[in-house]
């Protein structure tokens, strides 16, 4: 920044001194030199203000450049555009790429190259734009758009909305269900490091899935008929979630059944230790954070917490095999 301040600043000197020039001129020199002056001073002063407008077009820290920032989070909430947004940066070509990044989780896969910059340039329609994110003190990271200010109307109506909804698209067709599993709250940071997650690779579906034919039937109905009713829940006014309650002793495939929805409605899956959650405030705020489209398992719950009064402990000894589901549309 103090480099591009001092160029700007070179060229205003520049200036100022050419007027001097001729004003010194003017005074000494004949009339027949002044024209022949006058011309290399007029054509000087062209170059100088052409070099001003290109420094402001490729400036991305001139004061005629406006800044947009996009946070991970607010106030406990994923930003989906944040999510939208680096997916949308890391799918763009690597071949002009200064500094990548490659990684191979596993063996039987190959490497894999993304972009390891923290600004990127692109282009909308013609116009210039610079991305960088930008980490602050206790890792709340946000991305950062500059553009210039003659753009503005360009890149808020059409190019924010286009890069959001191709991120979006990017990330439904590369999307593999991942199980997540929440930090204890000491870990906690703002909104960050609630959850951890792996790739989610349980190998069971409803094909491979041992039950009732006709019982299983009913079961993918269910949640086809829960999908598709999201204009449904709004219009009676209720939450578009879906809870089942699976008990049996171990064994009997509840885990398998978890697996089986998840690879049915492409969900995540978000598995709740609630023996690592204080109190209710910090329930809610892990449930905020979790993603649409999702399924929040909480296993054993009635071992997690007292919801069972006075029961004898063999009862209690035959719940702690309960798990609860929430699907989340």
């Amino acid at each position: 920044m103090m480099m591009m301040g001092s160029t700007f600043g070179t060229i205003g000197s520049s200036m100022a001194s050419l007027f001097f020039i001729w004003a010194i001129v003017q005074q000494i020199f004949p009339n027949h030199l002044k024209i022949a002056i006058k011309e290399f001073l007029l054509s000087s002063f062209q170059q100088l203000c052409f070099a001003q407008r290109v420094f402001q077009i490729i400036s991305p820290t001139s004061s005629l450049h406006v800044d947009i920032n996009f946070p991970e989070s607010d106030e406990y909430r994923l930003n989906h555009a944040f999510s939208a947004i680096e997916t949308y940066l890391e799918a763009k070509a690597t071949d002009k790429s200064k500094h990548l990044r490659g990684s191979q989780v596993k063996e039987n896969k190959g490497l894999v190259l993304k972009r390891n910059e923290v600004k990127i340039r692109d282009e909308y329609k013609g116009v210039r734009v610079w991305w960088e994110i930008v980490t602050a003190s206790g890792e709340e990271r946000s991305y950062k758009l500059t553009f210039h200010n003659r753009s503005r109307s360009l890149i808020t109506a059409s190019y924010v909305p286009y890069v959001v909804e191709d991120g979006k698209l990017i990330k439904a067709k590369k999307q593999q269900t991942r199980l997540f599993t929440n930090n204890p709250s000491s870990q906690w940071f703002l909104s960050h490091n609630m959850w951890r997650s792996i790739e989610f690779e349980h190998p069971a579906n409803f094909e491979t899935l041992a039950m009732d034919p006709e019982k299983k039937k009913e079961i993918m109905s269910d949640l086809t008929a829960f999908t598709n009713g999201k204009d449904y829940y709004k219009k009676i006014g209720k939450a578009w979630k879906r809870g089942y309650l699976l008990y049996g002793a171990p064994g009997t495939s509840k885990s398998t059944m978890v697996s089986a929805m998840a690879k049915f409605l492409n969900y995540n899956i978000y598995d709740l230790e609630l023996t690592a959650i204080k109190n209710n405030s910090e329930l809610r705020k892990l449930l905020t954070t979790t993603s649409s489209k999702s399924i929040v398992v909480i296993e054993d719950i009635d071992c997690s917490v007292d919801l069972t009064g006075n029961r004898t402990k063999k009862l209690s000894r035959l719940s702690c095999e309960d798990n609860g589901i929430k699907l989340a549309g």
